[in-house]
């Protein structure tokens, strides 16, 4: 297998020119997909037999749970890969990630609590999948504060990196709890790997949705990444082309 992509990751320069090929297809994608999504899912589903319309919540709210908690993943594969060999880009994307994680599950839990007012008649109850995403919550604002806590950037790195990887258990904690515990929170909308309880007219908007969520974040962490990269490249003489260039271009 060539690994040659990976060891480019390596490079801040690298980086930067794909990920600017990248950017506008995934920017794209994201308007198009969560677009159509929305029209669909709002417009056209068909109603809940038992929730009514109180159900169309599912369209932000699924994708984003799924997303906070394969953010908090991919955080976790750029710690081990910041600290094993040593690539300054897994803390770049770390660090760019968690902003965009913690709102994600803020997101889904204030959509959860809209859900579940009228259908378990309470904004919030400590159940088990409820509170395993809190404390995802607080695991995305510790790794955000304990960045901009330690001046020094590579002692920084390792302890995000250190905290996401330990953090990472709370994912099957999230994702199980409905099955380890008797919760009031229903099972997985749907999976991979089983037929979808819910007719494809409900279940094919929420896929795109899912899929425009994930476009959505990949531009959104691509853009952070890029400006990231120039702030802590700022001295380097390719970055120094890159400004003249885009100064050359502006006059």
């Amino acid at each position: 297998m060539n690994w040659t992509w990976f060891h480019k990751l390596g490079s801040p320069k690298w980086f930067y020119g794909i990920s600017g090929k990248l950017l506008p297809w995934l920017s794209i994608a994201a308007i198009l997909l969560i677009g159509i999504g929305l029209v669909w899912g709002l417009a056209f589903a068909p109603p809940d037999y038992q929730q009514g319309n109180s159900f169309r919540i599912i369209y932000i709210h699924v994708p984003t749970a799924m997303l906070a908690q394969s953010c908090y993943v991919m955080m976790a594969v750029c710690g081990v890969v910041g600290l094993v060999w040593k690539m300054k880009i897994a803390d770049v994307a770390l660090q760019c990630a968690a902003p965009i994680g913690a709102w994600m599950t803020a997101v889904a839990l204030v959509t959860g609590a809209i859900w579940g007012k009228p259908t378990w008649g309470s904004w919030w109850v400590w159940d088990a999948r409820l509170t395993s995403m809190l404390i995802l919550l607080f695991l995305y604002f510790g790794l955000i504060a304990l960045g901009t806590a330690i001046s020094n950037r590579d002692s920084a790195a390792k302890a995000c990196a250190v905290l996401a990887i330990v953090g990472v258990i709370n994912i099957p904690i999230i994702k199980y709890s409905v099955e380890w515990w008797s919760t009031l929170h229903q099972g997985a909308t749907f999976t991979l790997t089983e037929k979808p309880a819910m007719p494809v007219e409900m279940w094919a908007p929420l896929l795109v949705m899912v899929l425009g969520f994930y476009c959505f974040f990949g531009a959104v962490l691509l853009m952070r990444m890029r400006l990231e990269v120039l702030k802590r490249e700022a001295r380097t003489s390719w970055v120094k082309a890159q400004v003249q260039a885009c100064l050359g271009a502006r006059g």
